[in-house]
């Protein structure tokens, strides 16, 4: 199984400083949704996984959620694509819980959910936490700098300003502009003889 896992915020639909809270406020990335209709027709499955700590937080309610998460995969089906699933974590930053990102819990949920490992899967992300997932479980952390990418490249770039770990360097993520960047290498990638 080919598979991609996307962040949400950021990378697939912009981000906001006081949260995205309805499907309005949920506006794509330009080439975002074209760019994972691409992934599906190149054999990838693609799944997102999202800290939703806004919930806790009270700033929407789990209706709206999944109101954000229809609109996206509707936009996506209108493309002639697919979402695999959407994984989230609804927990506020101070429960502790296993699946907020750097967590590795969603990513547990998705290779239970998919019987298969996510280790050496693309995980695509714009902040510290998605790469942390990623290396946690063996992925390929991919940067883009839409969201709070270019926030993160400076994190990368100075390892005082990391705050969890495990470490990161920034020989071990790969870095693109936007989603429809990064996938324009993945895909070259994969149909390199050597994929």
């Amino acid at each position: 199984m080919k598979l991609i896992i996307l962040d949400r915020d950021g990378v697939i639909n912009h981000d906001r400083d006081d949260y995205v809270k309805s499907a309005d406020e949920c506006v794509p990335i330009e080439g975002s949704i074209a760019a994972i209709v691409r992934l599906n027709k190149a054999g990838f499955t693609v799944v997102i996984a999202t800290n939703q700590a806004g919930l806790a937080k009270g700033k929407f309610e789990l209706e709206d959620l999944e109101a954000m998460h229809e609109k996206i995969t509707r936009l996506v089906e209108e493309q002639g694509g697919e979402l695999g699933g959407i994984f989230y974590c609804p927990h506020h930053p101070d429960d502790k819980c296993k699946c907020r990102k750097p967590m590795p819990g969603m990513l547990d949920a998705i290779e239970a959910e998919f019987n298969t490992s996510v280790e050496s899967s693309y995980f695509i992300g714009d902040s510290l936490r998605d790469l942390q997932a990623a290396i946690t479980k063996a992925c390929k952390p991919v940067l883009v700098r839409t969201g709070n990418g270019i926030k993160t490249l400076a994190q990368l770039a100075d390892a005082k300003l990391q705050t969890d770990p495990p470490l990161l360097s920034p020989d071990q993520v790969q870095v693109f502009d936007n989603l429809a960047t990064a996938v324009d290498f993945i895909l070259a990638e994969s149909l390199s003889p050597n994929a």
